[in-house]
């Protein structure tokens, strides 16, 4: 498998940084207008039901389900779960128990909704949590899965945080974190893009004591033409 630190990821032309801000924002008004007893979506064949303000099934979670692994029976954390649909994926898999965390009250709301309606709420809990801070101490798992914000930007409220990763603090706090939620065998599954800082990311992940393996790319053609790329990270 392919190093994340080998990785060329080529510079966003001007015009492809004005197509990515454009879906960001496009995104962000969806996000807050929709109406408050939410959508239904259709995402890799299953139905989700997305409240308002609440980060929706999305194109970048694509490759990330269809790689993560799960043996039947392990725990799994989800960290920044949304709507919950990494959540009921890894349910789906076989997990014995997740824990879905979420600063937005509204996304954990939500990630209830879903895991209620694909019958998982015996095995999905979903907690109010700033990272891990609603972890307990004891609390260790086999897996965790994240799809954190990629872009740096300035985000001022709950929707535009599930969008934007201002001065990259999230992706910073996660990592200086995580291992204090997995076991010894423990694997994360997480996904970045083009549009991110992946240098940063590779940096610190390894200050952190992770190595990176490529597990996926997934290109999105069009004026962006953007790629979300998969990694497992294992403690070296």
């Amino acid at each position: 498998m392919q190093k994340l630190e080998n990785i060329i990821v080529p510079q966003l032309s001007e015009a492809a940084e004005a197509v990515l801000e454009a879906r960001h924002l496009a995104l962000l008004q969806q996000m807050r207008g929709s109406e408050p007893n939410g959508r239904i979506v259709t995402h890799l064949g299953k139905e989700f039901h997305v409240l308002q303000n609440v980060f929706p099934p999305y194109d970048d979670s694509v490759s990330l389900i269809n790689h993560f692994q799960i043996t039947p029976g392990e725990e799994v954390l989800d960290v920044g779960s949304g709507s919950g649909v990494l959540s009921v994926f890894a349910a789906a898999r076989g997990a014995g128990r997740v824990l879905a965390l979420d600063i937005n009250p509204d996304a954990v709301r939500n990630t209830r909704v879903n895991a209620e309606r694909h019958s998982f709420s015996d095995r999905i809990e979903a907690r109010e949590s700033d990272l891990f801070s609603a972890v307990a101490r004891h609390e260790k798992f086999d897996v965790v899965v994240a799809n954190l914000p990629f872009r740096n930007k300035e985000a001022d409220d709950m929707p535009s945080r599930s969008i934007w990763d201002t001065h990259f603090m999230t992706h910073r706090r996660f990592f200086s974190g995580v291992r204090n939620v997995l076991l010894p065998h423990g694997r994360i599954y997480m996904v970045h893009s083009s549009f991110g800082d992946l240098e940063r990311f590779a940096a610190l992940a390894s200050r952190a004591g992770f190595h990176c393996a490529l597990l996926d790319t997934h290109e999105i053609p069009g004026a962006e033409s953007r790629t979300y790329y998969v990694f497992e990270l294992s403690k070296h």
